[in-house]
């Protein structure tokens, strides 16, 4: 399907009208099935692919190669307070220009674009190459059960992705003033230190946990973990949290516990950094007779660079010639389903200004949607060729 019987599609009305299925992660409320009948109408073929209840969707439009992918996540974030909105967000209210709703930047904008982007080439005729979309109901969750399960099926099946765009909100100040070529890992790590309980007027019958794992904490945080690597910024180690769940004020807790997250750039691996926090942990043991200490790690991926070349220069031409600004390429702020994706393909990241993206009256203009969608056309013209 090309050419005059392709629909044509409004990216703020289908930003619109995804905003109003509220889809607070891990919940879908129909949102896929927007996608799955608009995609269907655009001619391609759509699988939906649920994993432990998430749902997720690969759509492909042709079988030649090149395939340009575009990756997104319906899922949003919860609300907050409702009562410090202006507006229901999720009824999508369009006041002055602007969309006001949950997913509005973060990341429904950005899917409601490229579909409309796809419409309008297919208008103009057959590219060459395919098209091809990955969308997930679980970026904004604990990541298990979405885009991650989606790729390993992927490849299991030998399918092949040459190039992927992510819709993420990669915009700093102006649209297309950044994207988004490669991302820090994370790891979370809890920290339990195990003692003895009693009464604080008898420290010598019991053993404290507390100090230890605020020593713990206290060389952890010191460390230097390293300079930087080309590219990304020094990694960094922030603790999350610490409690010891005692109410009473006589007495030496049993249990203390603690949560940190790294952020960690190519000089680590997931692997090198829990080795090294699991013996840091056993020598706080070992120094501090009476008490254990246990870690437990979630490593939800390593650093990634996508090396500048042709893709990341055809899509920074394609953003420079529509808007007149050339993208800084970018390995900044937290991470994204590009982290999986970088196993299958070349991936960056490329969509609307995140300025209000998780905060109260997220919003966005709908000139900037228009803007985007222009753009995410050329980039897609600029990759698989006029067509």
């Amino acid at each position: 399907m090309s050419g005059a019987s392709t629909p044509v599609i409004d990216p703020v009305q289908l930003t619109r009208e995804l905003i109003r299925r509220p889809s607070v992660t891990p919940i879908d409320a129909g949102a896929m099935d927007v996608l799955h009948r608009l995609l269907e109408d655009l001619g391609f073929t759509v699988r939906r692919m649920a994993f432990e209840g998430i749902e997720n969707l690969y759509a492909r439009r042709g079988k030649a190669s090149p395939n340009l992918c575009f990756a997104g996540h319906t899922d949003v974030v919860p609300t907050g307070n409702l009562e410090s909105w202006s507006a229901d967000p999720f009824e999508a209210e369009l006041r002055d220009g602007v969309v006001i709703g949950r997913g509005a930047v973060d990341m429904k904008g950005g899917i409601a674009a490229w579909v409309a982007a796809v419409a309008g080439v297919l208008a103009e005729g057959e590219p060459e190459g395919s098209l091809s979309f990955l969308i997930t109901g679980d970026e904004e969750g604990p990541a298990l059960h979405g885009t991650k399960r989606v790729v390993q099926a992927l490849m299991a099946e030998g399918e092949v992705i040459d190039a992927c765009v992510v819709g993420e909100p990669s915009s700093q100040q102006v649209l297309g003033d950044m994207i988004k070529i490669g991302r820090r890992g994370s790891l979370n790590t809890w920290i339990t230190v195990r003692g003895k309980q009693g009464h604080v007027a008898y420290p010598d019958r019991a053993a404290n946990p507390a100090p230890v794992l605020a020593r713990l904490l206290t060389e952890l945080t010191d460390h230097c973990l390293d300079d930087g690597f080309t590219a990304f910024q020094p990694s960094n180690l922030e603790i999350t949290t610490m409690d010891v769940g005692n109410t009473a004020t006589n007495l030496i807790p049993a249990e203390a516990r603690g949560r940190l997250n790294i952020r960690f750039n190519p000089n680590h691996t997931g692997e090198s950094l829990m080795a090294w926090l699991d013996a840091r942990a056993r020598a706080a043991e070992a120094a501090t007779p009476g008490v254990t200490v246990t870690t437990e790690h979630l490593w939800s991926g390593d650093a990634f660079l996508t090396e500048p070349g042709p893709f990341v220069r055809a899509v920074q031409d394609a953003v420079e010639a529509e808007l007149g600004v050339r993208p800084e390429a970018s390995t900044t702020g937290g991470t994204s389903d590009a982290r999986f994706i970088r196993a299958l393909c070349p991936v960056l990241e490329l969509g609307l200004v995140g300025q209000t993206m998780h905060q109260i009256d997220e919003r966005v203009p709908t000139s900037e949607l228009e803007a985007l969608t222009r753009v995410y056309g050329r980039v897609i013209r600029t990759v698989l060729g006029p067509a």
